[in-house]
């Protein structure tokens, strides 16, 4: 068994993106070797996260309205009174509580074990950054 740490950069342009990192992590693990095992996807962020879920135009603009609804920017949240970042991001910490930091996918064959629909996503919710890092953990022979 053999692990392999890699990292994406992604850069974020808008306060609330749904962004498809599919590829690069398809590329990771292509590059990394190994034919069978298990990549971790991890954000390293406490206000961006990873889903895996259907890529379709519609649908994302869906995910990015139902987020902005969930939990509006101009709630009255008193971790805004005064953020440790000077960021009014409480909104983002707390759609954060529904979300997952990170995901498992399994791969053989040197490709990942996705369903037709599936993609992977990093989902900024504290936008826009100039960089944002994803983790890959690759695990496997």
């Amino acid at each position: 068994m053999q692990i392999i740490t890699k990292t994406i950069s992604v850069k974020t342009v808008s306060p609330v993106e749904i962004i498809d990192i599919t590829a690069e992590i398809r590329n990771a693990v292509s590059s990394s070797g190994l034919r069978n095992g298990t990549v971790t996807v991890i954000s390293r962020h406490t206000t961006a996260f990873i889903n895996i879920n259907e890529k379709e135009e519609h649908l994302l603009e869906d995910m990015v309205t139902f987020l902005k609804r969930l939990v509006p920017r101009d709630g009255n949240y008193s971790h805004n009174i005064s953020p440790i970042d000077g960021r009014d991001n409480a909104h983002s910490h707390l759609l954060g509580l529904f979300m997952n930091t990170s995901e498992s996918i399994p791969f053989s064959g040197g490709d990942l074990l996705l369903g037709q629909w599936q993609s992977v996503f990093f989902i900024e919710l504290d936008g826009p950054r100039p960089e944002r890092t994803v983790l890959l953990q690759i695990s496997g022979i």
